[in-house]
């Protein structure tokens, strides 16, 4: 454990003995200091306070906040509401902003840690496409006054972050100006799973599966098109694991929607999500239960896989699902980009096809190291997982991946294009 784990765990036993962490946070208290802090007040007609409510509600019941989750809830809560309220001010001031067309955006989607990160930013070296940053999902517009300092600032509170979760650069390397998954996106009406991989709310989650993610999408288009109003249009390219849990929203607002799953063999990835989700949660919670970790993310996941082999069935996109297979990208990067231009009548530019080239030899593993992870830390079977999953494996085909020498306890390794 770093030192600044250490002294965070002193905060915690503090704070809590001083009753600190009971006092829950209200929407009423978030929204007044974003309105305090931008000198805006009005939200237009604001879809948010439901779902704000209900995961301040669920944080402060389940997710036994630390120090640094209470802090971290509270930013992010002034956070969303303050771009909102900029956002709404830039559409009153062009009304025209809302009716520029996204135009058959590609999704990518699949299991989280089976290459759609590595994927995604391949395809970012194909200048005619676009996708959301980081630092502009944290701050999707400039200053008004003063040099725009918006990727240091947050290069900065990457790095903070790393001090207090050091393993997180080497399960997930990220930049401020890498590309952002768009549950980022999402989280500012506050409807996104990205909540409830960084706190355990399962009355949010339920919450937020029976209320679908209509809402969530709706802004989500409206995010791009401010995104797609400062700086023009583009093809946009985007990508989130959590697509596969509203397929049936993405279709609805986005219905020229390009939808890639990449496959990979589940059980190679699922020690390697249970971990990251581990890593991110232990720095907001007092409480952290690695088993029910493993038994959450091993369900969720499969239920992913089952909508993937519905929507397949379904076929119910414009065009065509375009399936990429991991083993596939890692053994030849430029080759299957190219296909995935193909599938959708595009043609890879050779300019493009050398970047990528390039981003490989500089980078053959992504950026991501190597981890040694060992199914009964989670509290999970290597040989009853791959029983679950077995049905998805059959339906497209997916290669079991061999295992490190040493048998069913042994450690396994997750490496280079996890993500």
């Amino acid at each position: 454990m770093s030192l600044p784990q250490r002294l965070l765990g002193v905060a915690d036993r503090l704070a809590d003995g001083l009753g600190l962490l009971d006092r829950p946070l209200s929407p009423e208290q978030l929204i007044e200091t974003a309105c305090r802090r931008t000198g805006l007040s009005d939200f237009g007609e604001p879809s948010f306070d439901g779902a704000l409510r209900r995961l301040l509600d669920a944080c402060s019941a389940e997710a036994s906040l630390s120090v640094v989750g209470q802090s971290a809830l509270r930013w992010d809560g002034v956070r969303f509401l303050s771009n909102l309220l900029r956002m709404r001010a830039a559409e009153r001031g062009e009304p025209a902003l809302l009716d520029q067309p996204i135009v058959a955006p590609i999704f990518i989607t699949g299991l989280p840690r089976s290459g759609t990160t590595f994927l995604h930013r391949l395809m970012m070296e194909d200048t005619a496409n676009r996708g959301p940053r980081v630092f502009e999902t944290i701050a999707p517009y400039p200053p008004a006054r003063g040099a725009d300092r918006r990727v240091k600032r947050v290069g900065r509170q990457l790095r903070g972050f790393e001090r207090i979760a050091p393993e997180f650069r080497s399960l997930h390397p990220l930049d401020a100006s890498s590309p952002q998954e768009c549950c980022e996106i999402n989280a500012h009406v506050f409807r996104s799973l990205r909540f409830d991989t960084t706190y355990q709310i399962p009355s949010y989650r339920e919450w937020l599966d029976n209320e679908g993610h209509l809402e969530g999408y709706l802004f989500h288009r409206r995010f791009l098109q401010h995104l797609q109003h400062q700086q023009g249009a583009r093809r946009w390219v985007l990508k989130c694991p959590d697509h596969l849990f509203a397929l049936r929203e993405l279709r609805t607002v986005y219905p020229d929607a390009r939808v890639v799953f990449v496959h990979r063999d589940p059980v190679k990835v699922l020690l390697s999500v249970t971990r990251l989700t581990e890593v991110l949660r232990q720095p907001f919670t007092r409480r952290l239960d690695r088993a029910r970790i493993g038994r959450d993310e091993a369900a969720r996941w499969y239920d992913g896989t089952l909508r993937m082999i519905q929507a397949e069935q379904e076929q119910p996109f414009a065009e065509p699902i375009c399936h990429v297979h991991h083993l596939d990208l890692i053994s030849d990067p430029v080759a299957t980009v190219e296909a995935v231009y193909a599938h959708f009548g595009l043609m890879l530019p050779e300019t493009a096809a050398r970047r990528i080239a390039q981003a490989v030899a500089e980078q053959p593993n992504g950026g991501y190291g190597r981890h040694d992870y060992r199914f009964e830390d989670h509290g999970l079977d290597e040989e009853a997982e791959h029983d679950r999953f077995r049905a998805y494996m059959v339906a497209f085909g997916i290669e079991r991946e061999s295992r490190p020498r040493g048998g069913r306890r042994a450690a396994v390794s997750a490496g280079a294009s996890a993500g």
